[in-house]
Parts: C-alpha cells; structure tokens; sequence
C-alpha cells in the first residue's frame, strides 16, 4: 500500500485492525449487532477517506470527510461501550480508543483547513 498520504494511511490500518477485532469477536460469540455496526462504523472511515479524496468538487471532498468524521466517532462509542462492558481487554480497547481518536483530530483538522480554503 501506498504510504504517502497520512489519513489515507491511518484508516485503513484502523479499518484492518477493526476487520480482525471483528472477526475475533464474532468467534467469542459476541453479540453480532454489535459486532456489526463496529465493523461498518471502523471500516467506513476508510472507505469515505478514500471517496473524499476522489472527490469531484471541494464540496464532496469535505462532505465525505464529514461522513469519515462522524463513523469515527460512532466507532469510538461502539469501542469504549466494548471496554467499559469488559467484552474488550482494556489495554486493547485503549489502543484502539486512541487510534480512532488521532483520526478525528487528523479529519477535523482537515475539514477545517479544507473550509478555510478559497476556492
């Protein structure tokens, strides 16, 4: 995979680690309704990033950013719910908390910058 573009980057190895967390879960037996809406919020963030940046105006490449922005935080919910109920091992859960964290922070600081931009 290419490395050069960060959040590109960043969201697909948060969307494969969410992909294997997945499929660990699902072989605990773990609820699947919440297994899957970890999987479709953890790896859409990718999938938008991806759409934004081949986006066909400045316009779509912000709405997709926004729909990344807003998976990322449900993925966020669906992981510290998976803690905070002990289905997930802590230290897991933390490292995963804190890779979805440093994408909202990376997509927030781009739609804002984005924003600002004249066209």
């Amino acid at each position: 995979m290419k490395q050069d573009n960060l959040i590109i980057t960043k969201t697909y190895n948060f969307g494969l680690r969410i992909l294997k967390l997945y499929l660990h879960l699902r072989s605990e037996k773990t609820d699947i309704g919440l297994c899957s809406q970890l999987l479709r919020s953890g790896t859409s963030i990718g999938a938008n990033t991806e759409e934004a940046i081949g986006g066909s105006s400045r316009k779509d490449f912000i709405n997709k950013l926004q729909i990344a922005y807003k998976e990322a935080r449900e993925a966020g919910y669906w992981l510290r719910l998976l803690r905070d109920s002990k289905i997930l091992d802590e230290k897991l859960a933390m490292s995963l908390i804190n890779d979805c964290d440093e994408i909202i922070k990376i997509l927030t600081a781009i739609i804002n910058s984005s924003k600002k931009e004249k066209p």
